[in-house]
Order: structure tokens, then C-alpha cells, then sequence
């Protein structure tokens, strides 16, 4: 006996439901790890690394940085990276100056003790008629040793590690160019006074130091 049309639609739709019922229980419910739970479960992004003058990382350990807290608090505005960026660029202008005798040059850099002690240098060598020449032969490594603040003087210590070739002419035309390729380390002291308008650093002091 044949089933009647309106109890198939019956069954049919009886059929459906359950089907549906078991679908919501299986793809309704959230299985695995769903994106919320990552993004959760992510850890944080690391903060990024501390920049230094025109973007570029600073490169100054912890100690350095906790030795220059005393200048950075009477100096707010004290930049190690700048300065170091700076000194580097000094460095090689005052290299290259003493060695032609360009005093002029020199001295705006240098304290008034520093600049008689380098013009004496440099009156001998004239007095011997001889002229010099420096050339870095590749950039000169600076470290940031110590910046602190005494009194109204802010006072940064800064290495150099140095390879020069010296060029030295006699006065004698015969006579041969010495050139002379060497390695210098050197600390250089400079200093500048606290709340001056002029911002600029004089060399205060150099002295020889380990390579």
C-alpha cells in the first residue's frame, strides 16, 4: 500500500530536522583552537630598540647608559649617539688640522690648553720645515667611556681607535716622504659648560690608551 504524499513531506521534514540537529552539534560548536584564542595565546611584541640621532639604534651597553644618568639629569637633552657622532666627526677635523697646521681650524676646538700645547707641536715642526699629512685609512671607532657633570661643566670621555697614514715632507728637496702607517688609541676628554649658549664641545685633554 503505497505511503501517502503529505507522510513522505512528514517524514522527509523529520529526517531534515535530525540531520541539521547533528550538523549545529558538529560545525555549531567551536572546535580546536580558534583566532581568538591565538591572538590570546600570542606573546607580546618586543618593544622596540632604543634610537639614536636620524633613527639609528644606539649601540651604548646598560653600564654606559647608567654612567651618563648624572649628566642626563643636569642636561635633559644630552644625546649619547648625537655626541658620539659628533666627537667622531671632531676627531678626524682635529687630526687632519694639526697635522697640516691649520690652526685656525683648531682652534675653536680645543680649550686654550690644548691649543698651546698642539700650537707648539706644530711651531716645531715648523721650525724643522717640515709639512705633514694624516688620512684615516678607514673610520675611526669611538666609544663613549664616561660623561658626567661636575660643577657647571658636562664632561664626556671618548676612545678612539684610529688606523692613519702620515705623510711627512722635509725641507730638503732631495729628501725622500717618510710615510708611516700606524694604529692609535686614544681617550680624548672633552668638555663644554652647563646652560652656555654655545652647545659645543671642546677637546680638554688626550691621552694614550690601550688598543
Amino acid at each position: 500500500m503505497p505511503v501517502p504524499v503529505q507522510v513522505q513531506i512528514v517524514i522527509f521534514a523529520v529526517i531534515a530536522a535530525i540531520v541539521l540537529f547533528q550538523l549545529y552539534n558538529v560545525l555549531g560548536k567551536k572546535v580546536g583552537r580558534q583566532p581568538e584564542e591565538d591572538a590570546r595565546a600570542q606573546p607580546p611584541a618586543p618593544a622596540p630598540a632604543a634610537e639614536g640621532a636620524a633613527g639609528r639604534p644606539s649601540a651604548l651597553d646598560a653600564v654606559t647608559l647608567a654612567s651618563i644618568a648624572g649628566l642626563k639629569a643636569r642636561d635633559p637633552n644630552f644625546d649619547p649617539v648625537r655626541f658620539l657622532e659628533g666627537a667622531r666627526q671632531a676627531h678626524e677635523t682635529i687630526v687632519r688640522a694639526y697635522a697640516s697646521g691649520d690652526r685656525e681650524t683648531l682652534k675653536p676646538l680645543l680649550t686654550p690648553h690644548v691649543m698651546a700645547s698642539f700650537e707648539a707641536g706644530i711651531a716645531a715642526r715648523e721650525a724643522r720645515g717640515e709639512t705633514e699629512e694624516a688620512e684615516f685609512l678607514h673610520p675611526a671607532r669611538a666609544d663613549l667611556e664616561t660623561a658626567t657633570a661636575e660643577e657647571n661643566r658636562a664632561i664626556a670621555k671618548v676612545r678612539f681607535l684610529a688606523e692613519l697614514r702620515n705623510r711627512v715632507k722635509s725641507a730638503d728637496p732631495a729628501a725622500e716622504e717618510q710615510v708611516e702607517e700606524r694604529r692609535v688609541a686614544e681617550v680624548w676628554t672633552f668638555e663644554r659648560t652647563l646652560g652656555a649658549s654655545d652647545p659645543n664641545w671642546l677637546l680638554a685633554r688626550t691621552e694614550p690608551a690601550a688598543a
